[in-house]
């Protein structure tokens, strides 16, 4: 689940009379309640327990881009453009479109806002929205559509 949707559950939590709030999403679960000590202190979050079985990954054999092409591995931040990064949040696949018949969300040259989608990542069957963090011109697409990412690899530079 997204931790940006966990942290909107927390707010919405915090701002109502609720004690306890359950969101089940696929096999994904979060559990959220508030208790509060007799001394009134703050409020507890527990999630709930992740599953325990799961299916090992099948190896993947990443895509070459120019990037690895050039410096044998993923781009550092010695070798990319100026400007504002953009690193994926999460490992799982990147596609620069909705689907597979629609233009992708951005392309180089393009002026984007803060908050606009870039591009999306899908993790355990969610597709998550990757969003530009400041506004300006898209300088670079590190990744290719539908190849795999890693936590905190660099996706877009927007100058």
């Amino acid at each position: 689940m997204d931790l940006r949707k966990i942290k909107k559950l927390i707010d919405l939590l915090e701002e109502s009379n609720l004690t306890e709030i359950e969101i089940k999403e696929g096999e994904e679960s979060v559990r959220l309640s508030r208790t509060s000590s007799a001394n009134g202190t703050p409020l507890a979050y527990s999630p709930a327990p992740a599953p325990v079985a799961q299916r090992a990954p099948e190896p993947v054999m990443p895509m070459s881009s120019p990037v690895d092409a050039a410096t044998g591995g993923s781009p550092k931040a010695d070798d990319l453009p100026p400007g504002q990064v953009t690193k994926s949040p999460m490992v799982g696949t990147f596609y620069t479109s909705p689907s597979p018949d629609k233009p992708a969300f951005v392309s180089v040259g393009q002026q984007v806002k803060a908050g606009d989608t870039l591009g999306i990542i899908e993790a355990m069957k969610m597709f998550n929205p990757i969003e530009a963090e400041a506004s300006g011109t898209v300088v670079a697409v590190l990744c290719e559509n539908g190849q795999p990412v890693e936590f905190d690899q660099p996706l877009f530079v927007i100058g």
